[in-house]
C-alpha cells in the first residue's frame, strides 16, 4: 500500500475550497441556510480519530517489541487503511469548511450572529485533529527496514538472508 503524499492533501483542500466556497455563495443567493455541519459533527469527528489513534497504538506498541504475541496482519492492514481514510475525511472537511468560512469573513460585517462562521472554524479544526491523527497513525505502521548485524554492510551481513547456496533464510526472531 502507497503513503499519503501531503501534496494530494493540499490538492484536495484546495478543491473541496473551492466546491465549498461556491456552494455557500449559491445557497445564501437563494436564500437557503449555509451547508456547515452542526456542532454534534464533532463528537463523531473525535470518536473516528479516538479509534483510529488507539489502533495505531495497538500496531506501534507491536512494531517496537512491547508485545510478546504476533499482530494479526488483517488488524495491521485495517488500521493502515483507517487512518487514511481517517486523513482523506478530515482533509474535505477542513477544505469545504475553510471554503465557507471565507465567503462568510466577506460578509463579517454585515451579519450580525457570527454563530454559523464559529462553527464552521470548529468544524475545520476537527478536520485538522482528523488528518494529522490519520498521518501519525500511518506512521506508526510503517515497518523499519531490517538491522544490520554488527560490521559493516555487506551480502554476508545482513539479518535474514542465506549463507550460501541452497540454504533457507533464517531470520533469528
Amino acid at each position: 500500500m502507497k503513503a499519503m503524499r501531503p501534496l494530494v492533501l493540499v490538492i484536495i483542500v484546495v478543491i473541496a475550497a473551492a466546491i465549498g466556497w461556491i456552494a455557500t455563495a449559491v445557497t445564501n443567493r437563494f436564500s437557503m441556510p449555509t451547508p456547515v455541519l452542526p456542532v454534534s459533527a464533532l463528537v463523531t469527528m473525535g470518536v473516528i480519530a479516538g479509534l483510529t489513534l488507539i489502533m495505531g497504538i495497538r500496531v506501534l506498541r507491536w512494531r517496537n517489541g512491547k508485545k510478546k504475541n504476533m499482530l494479526n496482519p488483517i488488524l495491521a492492514a485495517r488500521t493502515l487503511v483507517l487512518a487514511q481514510a481517517c486523513a482523506y475525511a478530515g482533509t474535505l472537511l477542513l477544505g469545504w469548511h475553510a471554503g465557507i468560512s471565507l465567503d462568510l469573513l466577506r460578509v463579517w460585517s454585515l451579519r450580525s450572529d457570527q454563530g454559523i462562521l464559529w462553527n464552521a472554524l470548529l468544524m475545520g479544526g476537527g478536520g485538522v485533529v482528523m488528518v494529522i491523527v490519520g498521518l501519525v497513525v500511518e506512521r506508526f505502521c510503517r515497518i523499519p527496514p531490517e538491522d544490520l548485524e554488527g560490521g559493516a554492510p555487506g551480502p554476508e551481513t545482513r539479518r535474514g538472508e542465506a549463507k550460501g547456496e541452497g540454504e533457507y533464510a533464517y531470520r533469528g526472531d
